[in-house]
């Protein structure tokens, strides 16, 4: 399995680029901002051919560049229903923070011309891949998580899946769930059923930071912790993501 990935615009957004192998079909996860030259280049070098773009949830530093690349791939944008909106109205679930750095610049943003919906459970066949869906809200409420087998296709059997977290689940923390559509109770019982249930040889691939694992994760991460020692209602939102 090919996955090239890379930071991209003023929030540092993982864009991961995902293929069987060189000179095929690949699937583009989280085109975020000034992320379309990223991926023009990845795809270049590794002579590749977007089918799909994958948004795990609609905030905009993950979806900033998701009309310009499927676009220019004639890919499909597959997105959750509860965070379609954000594809026109991207402000709509945006921070203060956020509002403030954009003010002053002329940003439209319109839907991409083929959008397809995703599904809690769905399994999609994209570029000779298979994505599980998991629909994890509490970052938003439509956020969701793509998991792919791994193992065995890429000569390393220690590593059954790769799930690609969003802003779910980051390498010693969790998604913040202070924005309009977070909802902190919310992402811990997204933690509990759709995280913890996981083996711990998945790799999670985050929105933002580097690469982790559900075991490492399930060790020392102290939300996941608190989830394990106790119900969790105790844990603190954190700030991570938009």
């Amino acid at each position: 399995m090919f996955i090239a990935g890379f930071p991209a615009g003023s929030w540092g957004t993982n864009c991961y680029v995902v293929a069987t192998g060189k000179g095929t079909e690949c699937i583009v996860v989280d085109p975020g901002q000034d992320a379309a030259a990223g991926v023009e280049q990845v795809v270049a070098e590794n002579r590749l051919k977007p089918v799909a773009v994958l948004l795990t949830h609609g905030h905009i530093d993950h979806m900033w560049s998701v009309t310009p690349v499927a676009g220019a791939y004639d890919a499909t944008a597959w997105i959750h229903p509860r965070d379609r909106h954000l594809l026109s109205d991207p402000m709509a679930g945006i921070s203060r923070e956020s509002a403030a750095m954009l003010l002053g610049g002329r940003h439209e943003f319109v839907e991409p011309d083929d959008v397809a919906e995703l599904g809690d459970g769905q399994e999609l066949e994209l570029a000779g891949l298979t994505f599980t869906v998991d629909h994890t809200p509490g970052h938003t409420a439509g956020s969701v998580t793509f998991r792919t087998p791994y193992g065995a296709a890429a000569g390393q059997p220690e590593i059954s899946e790769v799930m690609f977290a969003g802003d779910l689940l980051f390498k010693g923390s969790i998604g913040r769930t202070d924005l309009p559509g977070g909802d902190h109770p919310t992402m811990l019982r997204t933690l509990a059923s759709k995280v913890l249930p996981l083996a711990d040889d998945v790799v999670v691939l985050p929105g933002h930071g580097e690469q982790t694992s559900i075991g490492r994760e399930r060790a020392t991460n102290p939300y996941l912790l608190d989830l394990v020692e106790s119900d969790g209602d105790q844990a603190p939102p954190v700030r991570r993501g938009l």
